[in-house]
C-alpha cells in the first residue's frame, strides 16, 4: 500500500479528539487494546492490577478526551480524511514509574526520575489497515512541537532497532523504531541494551532549526 505522508494527516491533542475516535485505533483486540497504553503506568506484562475496563477508563481520564479545555492531555491522535488512524502517548517522564530505571539509565545519565521538565514517547498504535504506511513518522515529529509547547526541555525515546527482513513483534516495537526519530531530529545518548537505545531532543536545539 502507498505510505502515507505527513502532509495528508491532521494531528490533534488526544483532548481534541473523542473517545470514540481512540477507541477506534486501538481496536477491540491484540495488544493495544489490552494495554490502554497502561504498562508504564501500572506495570507488567498483564497490566496488573488494573481490569481491562479500568485500564480503558484510566485511559480516558488521562488523555481527557473530548475535553478541549483541559490543562492536559496525554498524546496525539492522528486523523487522516477525517478517520482516526493512529496514537502516540507524549507525557512528562515522571508519568511512566513503571518504566524500567535499568532501561532508562538514569542513575548514569545523571538524571532526576522526577523531573518533569524532562518529556518522553512511550508508545505508538496504528489502526489496523494503515499499519506500515508511515503514520508513526508524522505523529514521532508532530511529539516535538507538542511537548515544546507545554514546558518540556528535552523529550527522549527508548526505541527499538530494526534490520532488514528480521522479524519484531508489535508488542515490541510499540515504542518505535530508531529510524523513526532519527528522522524527528533526535540524537543517540544511551544504548542499555543490543537491541535498544535512547534517543533524546533538547528543545534549544529545536528551536535552533526550526
Amino acid at each position: 500500500m502507498e505510505p502515507i505522508t505527513a502532509d495528508r494527516l491532521t494531528i490533534l491533542p488526544a483532548n481534541e479528539a473523542t473517545a470514540e475516535d481512540l477507541g477506534a485505533v486501538f481496536g477491540v483486540a491484540d495488544y493495544p487494546f489490552k494495554c490502554q497504553c497502561q504498562r508504564f503506568k501500572t506495570g507488567g506484562p498483564d497490566w496488573n492490577p488494573l481490569p481491562l475496563e479500568a485500564r480503558v477508563e484510566a485511559l480516558r481520564e488521562q488523555t481527557a478526551c473530548g475535553q478541549p479545555s483541559a490543562p492536559r492531555t496525554s498524546g496525539l491522535v492522528a486523523y487522516l480524511d477525517g478517520e482516526p488512524v493512529g496514537w502516540c502517548a507524549v507525557e512528562p517522564r515522571p508519568a511512566y514509574p513503571m518504566m524500567p530505571r535499568g532501561r532508562l539509565q538514569l542513575a548514569a545519565r545523571g538524571e532526576d526520575a522526577n523531573d518533569d521538565g524532562v518529556w518522553a514517547v512511550t508508545c505508538f498504535v496504528t489502526r489496523k489497515g494503515y499499519r506500515r504506511r508511515g503514520i508513526t513518522y508524522a505523529l514521532a515529529a508532530a511529539s516535538v512541537p507538542f511537548a515544546r509547547e507545554r514546558g518540556a526541555r528535552a523529550l527522549e525515546a527508548y526505541p527499538m532497532i530494526t534490520h532488514p527482513g528480521v522479524e519484531i513483534t508489535w508488542g515490541e516495537l510499540h515504542v518505535g523504531s530508531r529510524q523513526v526519530f532519527d528522522d524527528a531530529g533526535f540524537t543517540e545518548v544511551a544504548h542499555p541494551t543490543p537491541r535498544r537505545v535512547i534517543m533524546r531532543l533538547e528543545m534549544d536545539a529545536f528551536e535552533y532549526f526550526v
